[in-house]
């Protein structure tokens, strides 16, 4: 389940990505019609628009704030998904017995996988786990993010000013960010990869290149917007999973 969750979620931000691309950049209003405009995108640009009226108008340090503040919000769910993908490995060789006790005989009898399933259940019934529960929260999280997305590419405001050294309405002219925001994937990526087996840890380079390739020719607020994304997301996972992975690892051997 684990490996068929993650393909679809690489294939759908390859879709998104290239979606983003070439979607038609309408500024975003509140009388923009359509339930996604005006539930879920508007209301993030109105966010970022207040944000930074509190800053003098800067509207990167909005997109810091707010991305930073929308991380916050998430992080339960981010806890709660991390979570269930540990008590998920902690059942794993119990799992994999269990395949392998079936793994003859769903090939010749197809009740078996019907039995196997129900055993499968009955092991996350009796450990208090939840199959489904590691899902939940990244659909949750993704309408959420998007929404976002959008809302730095279709708000007007964004386009007409400036931040550092860049516009945030045009690429970055030093390539700078993108690599940056390449480099902090490929990091957070990296710090998670032993989730991943050996075929999906090509996730790992295809991701980077993927917002490298974006941020090059998207305009430079959505690069700002990975960056702080990501250093975030480095920095939640040094602790609630490189660090938890150490402790384990320690209890193991003593």
């Amino acid at each position: 389940m684990k490996k068929h969750f993650i393909f679809l979620i690489i294939i759908s931000m390859t879709l998104f990505l290239t979606a983003c691309g070439t979607v038609e950049k309408v500024p975003i209003t509140a009388e923009t019609e359509g339930i996604w405009n005006h539930f879920f995108v508007y209301p993030m640009s109105w966010l970022l628009i207040n944000v930074a009226e509190l800053f003098n108008g800067s509207y990167g340090l909005s997109i810091v704030v707010v991305t930073i503040a929308i991380r916050l919000c998430l992080l339960p769910l981010m806890l709660k998904q991390q979570k269930s993908t540990r008590a998920m490995q902690t059942l794993k060789p119990e799992m994999e017995r269990l395949q392998a006790k079936y793994k003859e005989s769903v090939k010749k009898d197809p009740k078996k996988q019907q039995e196997m399933q129900k055993e499968l259940m009955a092991l996350y019934q009796s450990n208090g786990v939840n199959p489904l529960a590691g899902c939940l929260p990244m659909f949750v999280q993704l309408p959420v993010l998007m929404a976002f997305y959008f809302a730095i590419m279709r708000t007007e405001q964004i386009a007409l000013h400036t931040f550092l050294w860049f516009d945030l309405g045009n690429p970055d002219p030093l390539y700078l960010l993108p690599l940056v925001a390449g480099l902090t994937t490929f990091l957070q990526v990296k710090m998670t990869s032993s989730q991943l087996n050996d075929q999906m840890k090509l996730i790992i380079y295809i991701m980077p290149v993927m917002i490298i390739v974006a941020g090059i020719t998207l305009p430079a607020a959505l690069s700002l917007y990975w960056v702080v994304g990501n250093v975030f997301m480095i920095i939640q996972t040094y602790f609630t999973v490189t660090k938890f992975e150490q402790s384990s690892t320690e209890i193991s051997k003593s």
